[in-house]
């Protein structure tokens, strides 16, 4: 059904000029792993069981700082997210203080992971904290990610073209930050995005790729300073809901 407003009617979606305040909505729920090692026994142990026992002792308790909290299943997730806070130039609310060897990074603030070994990450959601620092391209090693939403915080610099690899991503969400550049060429490769917030300080096109990506639903890229026609393919997505392209210099084709 054609949705009629004051710009006149166009297509069967709200073709809307005006930012508003949004928020990626999702239902998650947090991954349980181990916080330490606990043994029980019902008896006290022999001779057999200390040889088992105390391996084990020293696997997590042992020479050089070792803890089994720091003993992660996916090596490559967890210096992917060191990695991202060593961009953050300035914490103010600590939400990262947890971020270390010490705890599991499934067990990280804004972090949720699969609920099986090898645990995978699956979300960061640092929404909201004052962030500030660049975004690292280490993310786009995040490759179980579905939901990424570092929206309302002080980043800089550019969009990694990185996080195009992340192709499981359904949810992406960086508006209200300072980043500028363009949007990654190569955005139109996240095939299951569902939802784009990019109101930044945004240059450049709209890459085209952006308009064959069928499931998306909201497109937000107001209050950029982007330019040129707006891709012809998206007045035929299938599924788009809401499309945000106010205060630009965009022309229709």
């Amino acid at each position: 059904m054609a949705v009629k407003l004051r710009y006149g009617v166009i297509g069967n979606f709200n073709f809307l000029l005006a930012s508003k305040t949004k928020q990626i909505k999702r239902t998650a729920g947090r991954t349980e792993v181990p916080a330490k090692c606990t043994m029980r026994h019902s008896k006290p142990p022999g001779k057999l069981a200390m040889l088992i026992v105390l391996p084990l002792l020293l696997l997590c308790y042992g020479v050089g700082n070792v803890h089994c909290a720091t003993v992660h299943e996916n090596s490559q997730d967890f210096h992917s997210l060191l990695d991202f806070k060593k961009g953050i130039t300035n914490d103010p609310n600590e939400v990262l203080n947890n971020w270390t060897n010490n705890t599991h990074f499934c067990r990280w603030n804004g972090v949720n992971c699969t609920l099986t070994p090898p645990y995978r990450v699956t979300e960061l959601i640092l929404r909201g904290h004052n962030l500030a620092g660049q975004i690292s391209p280490s993310l786009g090693n995040l490759t179980f990610l579905n939901v990424l939403d570092l929206s309302t915080n002080n980043f800089r610099g550019v969009i990694p073209d990185a996080l195009t690899n992340c192709s499981n991503l359904a949810e992406l969400g960086l508006y209200a930050n300072n980043l500028t550049g363009v949007i990654p060429p190569s955005i139109g490769l996240l095939t299951k995005l569902e939802q784009l917030l990019f109101e930044n300080n945004l240059y450049g096109v709209i890459p085209p790729g952006l308009g064959n990506i069928t499931d998306l639903s909201i497109i937000d890229l107001a209050e950029n300073q982007l330019n040129g026609p707006i891709p012809s393919d998206f007045w035929q997505m299938p599924k788009i809901a809401q499309l945000y392209l106010g205060n630009n210099n965009l022309s229709v084709p």
